[in-house]
């Protein structure tokens, strides 16, 4: 009698823990199906899960965003504006041109979106008026006044930016610069913008694309909006091409931007991770191929400044 309920102890424990071991075992598959599905990225030059990623870019956004604009021009000495600029005459928007900015939140595309699209009307509205040399003042005067507060020929920007300071900040500069009339805030994603398909004419995405997680799935949802023929057109840091301002470019990069951080902005981390995701973004022919991957053609890059950036462009035809 002893033996069997020695046995039969013996046969308990051992389903006992056999069903232990069975529930470990579908705990560490069941974490290690969560690790496969969520994947692995960088956070400049750390390894972190895709969702820790997302939470540390948002982070760093919000908060820069109040110092942001005063940190472009001191990291770059200014020269971030010149490059905008080029950015839209490559562009060239004409008067009806429908553009999404896409991490754009203090809105330095827009703005110069509608400056470049006000000065070919007038342009044009001044080409008419030499047609009309019989015309009075008042006329003239009214003709110019019933154009400057709507942006001509429909055209329309729409701001888009996953993180809420930066469109707080980019709304409070607009009003301050008297902004209003065809440009809209939009919080979004870029790898899933809240947009019908062939929506826009022009998609733009300056100094952000390097920030997203899936740079590929954001390349698709640029193609997704786009009109047929429309135009996808990024402003991004790249690899420098001439071995000596490399070398400076670097040291520049490490020993000074983070420090400029910390003067400025109180946040020496977050400009340590924009240096890091810098290094760590794609050279300019293999994010070329990706761009052509997410199914745009005529793609191409113009290198500025020795690369230090690049703007890239590719058409959805």
């Amino acid at each position: 009698m002893a033996a069997f309920i020695g046995a039969a102890a013996c046969g308990a424990l051992r389903s006992c823990r056999h069903r232990q071991l069975l529930s470990v075992g579908r705990g560490l598959f069941s974490g290690a199906r969560c690790l496969v599905a969520e994947g692995e990225t960088h956070f400049g030059f750390q390894n972190v899960s895709e969702t820790e990623k997302g939470e540390k870019v948002y982070h760093v956004f919000e908060s820069v965003a109040k110092k942001y604009d005063i940190m472009n021009d001191s990291m770059s000495l200014g020269i971030h504006r010149l490059w905008k600029d080029i950015l839209l005459h490559q562009m060239n928007p004409y008067p009806g041109t429908q553009l999404l900015d896409v991490a754009g939140g203090t809105g330095d595309i827009a703005f110069r979106f509608i400056n470049y699209v006000r000065s070919q009307w007038e342009h044009q509205i001044k080409q008419k008026l030499k047609s009309h040399q019989n015309l009075s003042w008042e006329e003239i005067s009214k003709s110019y006044q019933e154009e400057e507060l709507k942006l001509p020929g429909g055209s329309q920007v729409v701001v888009c930016d996953i993180n809420k300071e930066m469109v707080k900040v980019g709304k409070q500069k607009a009003q301050h610069l008297g902004y209003s009339e065809g440009l809209s805030w939009v919080v979004g994603n870029a790898e899933e913008l809240p947009f019908n398909d062939n929506k826009f004419d022009v998609y733009t995405i300056a100094f952000g694309i390097r920030n997203v997680t899936h740079i590929d799935q954001a390349l698709q949802e640029a193609y997704r909006v786009l009109k047929p023929g429309g135009r996808f057109l990024c402003l991004e840091f790249s690899q420098v091409n001439n071995p000596l301002i490399s070398r400076l470019y670097d040291l520049y990069s490490f020993q000074v931007i983070p420090v400029l951080g910390e003067i400025i902005a109180g946040d020496w981390k977050s400009y340590q991770y924009l240096v890091e995701s810098i290094q760590r973004f794609p050279a300019q022919d293999e994010f070329k191929a990706m761009v052509e991957d997410a199914g745009f053609l005529k793609v191409e890059y113009r290198n500025l400044t020795s690369g230090i950036v690049a703007i890239h462009s590719g058409f959805k035809l």
